[in-house]
């Protein structure tokens, strides 16, 4: 191996290599992924919570579930939002570096399997960035995208709501990252059968 490629892999943290090492062979295992944010910039706005729930043989696993909340109240403030939504949740709560580290290592070389996932990605390589990462290595798939497909549809952005009812599936009144990182298993689980892959 080059020195220089040397250097570099060895200024990565220790769960970033783990984490690297992993993609020699594809995954069966899906992931749904699901954040909540202050907002829509990923140059700006953090994340406040992850929800993820694996998927195998085609089946949602309940008991490979992920769900964390980020105390952020610096930017909850700047952003006005109030700080006992992150307070009062009764998730288990880590500082943003540690959230993101464990949830790199639930992923592992999983696909990804979100709604609008080009964004949650980003605000997740952002993160990354800080901790001294490279960016995300998974095959990440976007329902919203796939629905299109199925429906021929090009011209409009789709709400995981307006989705979810055109497959009848419950909705919650909850809104939550693992609420509706298991809207997007469903979806998912229906479109990639309707899809044929």
């Amino acid at each position: 191996m080059l020195d220089w490629l040397k250097k570099i892999n060895s200024d990565y943290p220790v769960f970033w290599k783990e984490y690297s090492s992993k993609f020699e062979k594809k995954s069966n295992r899906y992931v749904a992924f699901s954040l909540e944010t202050t907002g829509l910039n990923p140059n700006k706005d953090v994340i406040l919570s992850i929800g993820a729930i694996a998927i195998a043989n085609n089946q949602i696993i309940i008991g490979d579930a992920f769900e964390i909340a980020i105390p952020q109240y610096k930017h909850l403030h700047d952003n006005g939002i109030q700080p006992d939504l992150i307070t009062e949740s009764l998730l288990p709560k880590l500082a943003e570096p540690a959230a993101i580290e464990k949830f790199i290592q639930f992923i592992d070389n999983a696909v990804l399997v979100g709604h609008r996932t080009y964004f949650d990605v980003e605000l997740l390589n952002v993160a990354l960035e800080k901790l001294g990462c490279g960016r995300l290595r998974n095959e990440a798939l976007d329902i919203e995208i796939m629905y299109k497909k199925l429906h021929d549809i090009s011209d409009k952005s789709l709400a995981l709501d307006d989705m979810a009812t055109q497959y009848k599936l419950q909705k919650t009144e909850l809104v939550s990252a693992i609420d509706d990182t298991y809207t997007i298993a469903l979806l998912f689980l229906k479109l990639k059968s309707k899809l044929g892959f």
